[in-house]
């Protein structure tokens, strides 16, 4: 039994690392290579190899992993920006979703919006194999999206041009100094009175949880700690001025969904 119990404690240690590592090479340790290249200063040098690598995405984008990353509170996150479409006034209108996400989220958006009228869903990423995957998850859409490859902090759409914007775990990823500018790009494109649905990662409240997600962000997403603090997603928009905000917390504080509405 004990060399049972042994073996057995082994393999799962083994495969906990092994899926470490693999998440750490396809992660903060290829910016980390791509840092010593030429390519370190592109548009595109702080996506990971795991979002642009259509390989890489097909492999990784299965539901129950992608919900066991987020603590199995993914389901949670998007029921609560579904619910806020739902309760929205989208006829002949546009959504916009910037930056594709793994897991169900674009559907189930997309579905929402459909069914509360909006004329189009608009779907902008800075990678096009992002935007391929996406299209594959939304054939029975098809006629009601727009694929666009176009960048969260310079968008090439039009100015106050849509009623609702969702933005689903992008901003921990991108440096510091673009974070200020995809929340300004969100807020130039919305319609007074549109609505920003932001779901991001947030300062737990567990002691516990917070020396965990401490460290899981220190190894594999640096960027995402100043969401904690200097870069509050909240406290940024308000900063800025013209939002009526709204938060709501997750898993004793680990995830957030804010609603900012523009101010009219």
């Amino acid at each position: 039994m004990e060399t049972w119990m042994m073996n057995g404690a082994f393999t799962v240690l083994l495969l906990l690392a092994s899926t470490g590592l693999f998440f750490f090479v396809v992660t903060r340790g290829a910016l980390l290579m791509r840092g010593l290249s030429s390519d370190s200063n592109s548009d595109k040098s702080h996506v990971y190899p795991i979002y642009s690598n259509m390989r890489l995405i097909k492999l990784v984008d299965f539901q129950p992993v992608i919900s066991a990353i987020l603590l199995f509170q993914y389901s949670r996150l998007v029921s609560k920006i579904v619910s806020g479409l739902k309760q929205s006034d989208l006829r002949d209108k546009k959504v916009l979703i910037t930056s594709c996400a793994f897991g169900n989220v674009l559907p189930r958006v997309v579905n929402a919006a459909v069914q509360g009228g909006a004329e189009r869903v608009v779907i902008a990423d800075i990678i096009r194999n992002e935007l391929l995957h996406a299209k594959s998850k939304l054939a029975d859409f098809s006629g009601k999206v727009d694929f666009i490859e176009d960048n969260a902090t310079a968008m090439k759409q039009t100015e106050s041009d849509v009623a609702a914007n969702v933005m689903f775990f992008l901003l921990h990823e991108l440096p510091h100094d673009l974070k200020g500018q995809a929340l300004r790009e969100a807020g130039r494109m919305l319609a007074p009175g549109g609505k920003l649905y932001l779901a991001e990662f947030h300062r737990p409240e567990l002691w516990v949880l917070r020396a965990l997600s401490w460290v899981y962000f220190k190894v594999f997403e640096p960027l995402g700690l100043a969401l904690w603090d200097t870069h509050d997603p909240l406290d940024c928009l308000e900063n800025m001025g013209g939002w009526v905000c709204e938060r709501t917390t997750y898993f004793f504080g680990n995830f957030q969904i804010i609603t900012a509405t523009k101010q009219e």
